[in-house]
């Protein structure tokens, strides 16, 4: 069958940059065309030409995905209607990438757009979160409750953070974990976070630092094995992100995964300028041994951000992790007073119970030289003898005592 006149097949790159304004996975994009996902990856890479049905599918579907996003670039949403609140690094705007910092101090810029299928994408926060927030407490004009703004701040993050931390991990449960987690230390510190110049950084480096502990190795939940994700080119880069020491991982992840710039990331990990970039060229290198196809950084970007959506996370609710953080300040809190109770009922009992006068303490046994050893009974000696008649013989009848004489 030859491509009909009324729906014309794009160019390749074009293919992947309509799938992407449409929100569409390869991984969805292929059920709805009936082949697999390596077959859209052939395609949209230019390496197979659809043929037959399943062409004319795929064409009449990025014509439809074309009506919807626009002229290229802008995404349907050239004047920001995202709603999304952050900053755009020039490589972002090229790609379409995601936003990946929210400031809720700043103005929406326009022009930064916000793709939903990108793996890396925030969720733009709701039309309250618009306003400021007021980390005192009290809801002022114009302005946002504590629990309204880390809610807005949960929702624009969460998702996209816990996808990356999968990245981070290869582990479903621990990704999750980390991400609650670090919006539970968040919510904890919730004055210091509000007033914080980048909120979604400051979360970022919580959740990261909490997935690369060294200590989830003793965990039994953690000794268990991962599912592995069923396309076999997401095993084979998963496997090469695994293979990669931590610190590795997570400069290549945020340099060419979330999009932040080399100084940056190597404030977030830590590092000098010199040392991130070393790590990421020798990350690149790792990757680039195992799987030739992604020496090319932009592929490599768009094929983390695949892997990272087929993973299927979702976060929890905000109100869920708030109650968590509270459950757990709770709990410390009562831990502390019962400690501290027991430790004043420990000194009562002590100070009740000590001696109130000095006593000398009794000093240890000492040997005594020269003193003769004991002689058992037995026969008495001639002398002996003659000494005891003597002695009965002086013995004086009646109630005379023996009375000492003096020579």
């Amino acid at each position: 069958m030859t491509r009909s006149p009324d729906t014309p097949l794009p160019p390749p790159h074009e293919r992947r940059r309509l799938r992407e304004a449409g929100a569409l996975t390869r991984a969805r994009l292929a059920r709805r065309v009936g082949v697999r996902p390596g077959t859209v990856r052939a395609w949209e890479s230019g390496r197979r030409t659809p043929r037959g049905r399943n062409r004319e599918a795929y064409a009449r579907l990025l014509a439809g995905l074309a009506g919807l996003a626009g002229p290229a670039g802008t995404g349907g949403d050239a004047e920001g209607g995202a709603g999304a609140r952050g900053f755009v690094s020039a490589r972002q705007k090229e790609e379409g990438t995601a936003v990946v910092t929210l400031r809720l101090e700043e103005p929406a810029r326009r022009g930064a757009v916000v793709p939903e299928a990108s793996a890396f994408a925030q969720a733009p926060p709701p039309a309250t979160a618009r306003r400021e927030p007021v980390p005192d407490g009290h809801e002022g004009t114009g302005g946002l409750t504590p629990a309204q703004a880390f809610d807005a701040l949960y929702a624009f993050c969460a998702p996209a953070l816990v996808r990356q931390t999968y990245l981070l991990t290869g582990r479903r449960d621990l990704a999750r974990e980390s991400v609650e987690r670090a919006f539970q230390r968040a919510w904890d510190r919730w004055p210091e976070v509000a007033r914080d110049p980048d909120p979604a950084g400051w979360v970022r480096a919580a959740a990261y630092e909490w997935a690369l502990s060294p200590w989830h190795r003793w965990r039994r939940l953690d000794r268990r094995a991962e599912p592995p994700p069923p396309d076999a080119d997401d095993r084979a880069l998963l496997g090469a992100l695994l293979r990669l020491p931590p610190p590795y991982r997570r400069t290549l992840l945020l340099y060419d995964g979330v999009g932040l710039g080399l100084p940056e990331t190597a404030a977030e990990t830590e590092a000098s300028t010199r040392a991130a970039a070393g790590r990421l060229t020798y990350a690149r290198e790792t990757v680039a041994a195992l799987l030739p196809e992604l020496s090319d950084p932009d592929e490599l970007h768009r094929r983390l951000a695949e892997l990272a959506s087929t993973g299927r996370l979702r976060a929890a609710e905000p109100p869920e992790v708030r109650g968590g953080s509270e459950r757990r300040a709770r709990f410390w809190t009562r831990a502390a007073v019962a400690f501290t109770v027991a430790l004043i009922g420990t000194t009562a009992l002590t100070l009740r119970t000590a001696p109130t006068r000095y006593e000398p303490p009794v000093p240890a046994g000492e040997t005594v030289r020269g003193v003769p050893p004991r002689v058992a009974p037995g026969p008495l000696s001639e002398e002996r003898r003659e000494l005891r008649d003597l002695l009965r013989e002086e013995l004086p009848g009646g109630p005379e005592r023996l009375a000492p004489q003096t020579r």
